[in-house]
């Protein structure tokens, strides 16, 4: 199956091959910027940081120089990761809020503190998201409005408390993280989960969009990661293209740090199945997922 899926997006998105294979080494790339140390005096506010693609992202963060404000639920956890990146990067300061993004009135507070707190706020990233959506029509809408919710409207509140910060300080990087799955409609436990993520890419171009518009220095990235295997899904069954989470970390982070629009991560093969499933007929790409 996963030989029939290259082969057919392969052949579907010809166009895009140099647009992948231009694309930059992820650990080369982020190599050459710790040694440069580009995030020395900046600080990254990252949602969901307590485990998986957040927690990922802020070690990597870290090791290129970055204060870091992290948030999530399980402040145990937080507290931990605390410990470990100032330990091992004395010249860090790493703080962390306890949050759960369904708390939309916290969501603001939270990341006004860390603004008061580290008086600027260059980057935030909202990660925070859950993926247990069901079939559509099979008497689990509960989870699917959870998912929803968690995914969208949570994630619209996390937009707007940070573009608030951003808007005041007249600079900022605002990245979401959507997914693969936001490229068409998905068939059995994928259409709740991919329609929230595409809502949440359409708000991030959106606000991109405004950006333009109003000409204010303030920067857009959409992130669509791939199969990445996380403590989240490990014990999920072996899926195409899918990487460890290290590889697929490194791979959005390096997106993130070259101020990207949008991109599929890791570039190879996603941004080749990326144009593949938004021209492949629906039936073939409902047999597919």
């Amino acid at each position: 199956m996963q030989n029939k899926l290259l082969n057919l997006v392969t052949k579907s998105a010809k166009q895009s091959k140099a647009q992948v294979f231009s694309a930059v080494q992820p650990s080369r790339y982020l190599k050459n910027l710790s040694k440069q140390q580009v995030g020395q005096g900046k600080t990254v506010l990252i949602t969901g940081a307590s485990s998986g693609l957040g927690e990922g992202m802020a070690r990597l963060f870290a090791k290129l120089g970055y204060n870091l404000a992290i948030c999530a639920r399980r402040t145990d956890r937080l507290e931990r990761l605390q410990s470990e990146l100032v330990a091992t990067y004395p010249n860090i300061r790493v703080e962390y809020q306890a949050l759960d993004v369904s708390d939309y009135e916290a969501v603001f507070k939270v990341f006004d503190a860390f603004a008061a707190d580290f008086g600027t706020i260059d980057r935030i990233v909202v990660n925070a998201g859950i993926g247990d959506s069901r079939r559509i029509g099979k008497g689990r809408f509960d989870t699917n409005r959870r998912t929803v919710e968690i995914n969208f409207i949570s994630a619209l509140a996390q937009c707007e408390a940070a573009m608030n910060i951003f808007r005041a300080q007249n600079s900022g990087h605002l990245v979401v993280m959507s997914s693969m799955s936001a490229m068409r409609g998905l068939p059995k436990h994928l259409t709740a989960y991919g329609a929230s993520k595409a809502g949440l890419a359409h708000l991030a171009e959106g606000i991109r969009a405004d950006m333009l518009l109003t000409k204010l220095p303030i920067k857009v990235s959409t992130i669509y990661p791939g199969y990445i295997r996380t403590e989240i899904n490990t014990n999920a069954k072996p899926l195409p293209f899918e990487v460890d989470t290290e590889t697929g970390t490194k791979a959005i982070v390096a997106a993130i740090e070259a101020e990207v629009e949008e991109a599929c991560v890791p570039s190879l093969p996603w941004s080749i199945v990326g144009q593949a499933m938004k021209r492949l007929p629906l039936q073939v790409m409902s047999r597919l997922s």
